[in-house]
């Protein structure tokens, strides 16, 4: 019998926070269960809600201050000092820089910038921290972390000697890389960065191409963008002389290239949830679980290649826990989910609607969807004589329309 729930989802982009999506599917649990034991464990994975998962999670707190936003106006940000006995200070790259800030007329991975959040680092140091926990994550940006450099000293030079404007698409007329401005600061601190080693910044799978298209590029910038960080990797590697792979190295292509610009200043970037979800126990908090449930805004051939369903799965099975997982969309290779772990999976789309309508109705969705899954799992208990079955049999939408939450 089915009493206690692991409720862990990640946000739905442009929708609903980690936390409201835990809350709603709590809320179709407790329609079906109103007894059921329920621990709520709203993940993050470097994007949006990060620093403020962190800072509560440790006893921290956010700091609220002014900067530049990803398309240059002045917008108010945060970062958070977490309370740990390092000082560590966390910047969210999405507060400042995510494609939530970018008005959907703007959405030009060509011209915005990463700016804010070199200026979040150095608010940081200002504050003390001298270990910063960089999320990335949701970023609206492609500009291989260029803005971010700027923002702490670097001057990054035309043929001319004239400093670059913001956004990638000036990179591909960067002739050299002027550090000696750089801040003094950052040679004694460590800084790390939560990102999705999957993502490369150059190449066919590169940064570019896989998340151009998602951020408003048209596929002749595509191929200009792709060019021009390809350009920034060399001359970044030549003046910096930096030691890695800027081009292909794991994780170099985090937040539009965030990781690469970051990895030039001696950042060690690391699989996020590594840095990430250990701070909360997850581990321990899934076994506990009869039935863990996980969701996200789409489930497709990208969810096992460092998505939250596939890490909570994956984490899940270590001890032999049935996963659920529940989606806005059900997207091309969302079967291949099944690989690393989730043993069943379904739309929370009941038909297809307009996506502005979908993403207002988000919670309410997601609890239904939640309620509608867990009455098959318990006639699926029923038909097999009241014994759990190993694993949760598959519960799939007849629909896989791309015009839902995200």
């Amino acid at each position: 019998m089915l009493t206690r729930f692991a409720v862990a989802p990640s946000g739905f982009k442009e929708s609903l926070s980690a936390e409201a999506a835990a809350e709603a599917i709590a809320a179709g649990v407790r329609r079906v269960l109103p007894d059921a034991e329920i621990d709520l464990i709203p993940l993050v994975d470097g994007g949006e809600g990060t620093a403020r998962a962190l800072a509560t999670a440790s006893g921290g707190r956010l700091v609220p201050l002014r900067a530049t936003g990803p398309t240059g106006e002045r917008i108010g940000t945060h970062f958070a000092l977490l309370g740990d006995a390092e000082g560590t200070a966390v910047v969210e790259m999405a507060a400042v820089a995510g494609l939530s800030l970018v008005p959907r007329g703007l959405r030009d991975p060509g011209a915005t910038t990463t700016y804010g959040v070199g200026e979040l680092i150095r608010a940081a140091l200002d504050a003390g921290a001298r270990h910063v926990l960089v999320g990335c994550g949701d970023s609206g940006t492609s500009d291989g972390g260029a803005g971010a450099l700027q923002a702490l000293g670097a001057r990054l030079l035309d043929a001319d000697g004239e400093e670059l404007p913001p956004g990638g698409g000036a990179l591909s007329r960067l002739d050299r890389v002027d550090a000696t401005g750089l801040d003094p600061r950052l040679a004694e601190t460590r800084i790390r960065v939560a990102c999705n080693p999957y993502n490369v910044l150059c190449g066919e799978r590169g940064v570019a191409r896989v998340f151009g298209p998602q951020k408003g590029a048209t596929p002749e910038q595509v191929e200009q963008l792709a060019a021009a960080l390809e350009h920034w990797a060399a001359v970044l590697t030549r003046d910096l002389k930096v030691p890695t792979d800027l081009c292909h190295g794991r994780g170099t292509g985090a937040s539009g290239g965030l990781g690469a610009g970051l990895a030039a200043l001696g950042a060690e970037l690391l699989p996020r949830f590594e840095v990430l979800l250990d701070r909360i126990g997850l581990d321990e908090r899934l076994a506990r679980a009869d039935l863990v449930i996980t969701a996200e805004g789409a489930l497709d051939h990208q969810t096992p290649r460092g998505k939250v369903p596939a890490e909570v799965a994956r984490r899940a099975k270590l001890h032999d826990r049935p996963v659920l997982a529940l989606a806005g969309t059900l997207g091309e290779g969302a079967h291949r989910v099944r690989s690393v772990g989730v043993d069943a999976y379904a739309s929370i789309m009941p038909a297809p609607m307009d996506l502005t309508e979908a993403l207002g109705r988000g919670g309410e969705l997601l609890t239904d969807a939640t309620e509608r899954a867990l009455r098959m799992v318990q006639l699926g208990t029923r038909l097999s004589g009241g014994r759990p079955q190993e694993p949760v049999g598959a519960v799939r939408s007849g629909t896989q329309r791309p015009s839902s939450v995200r």
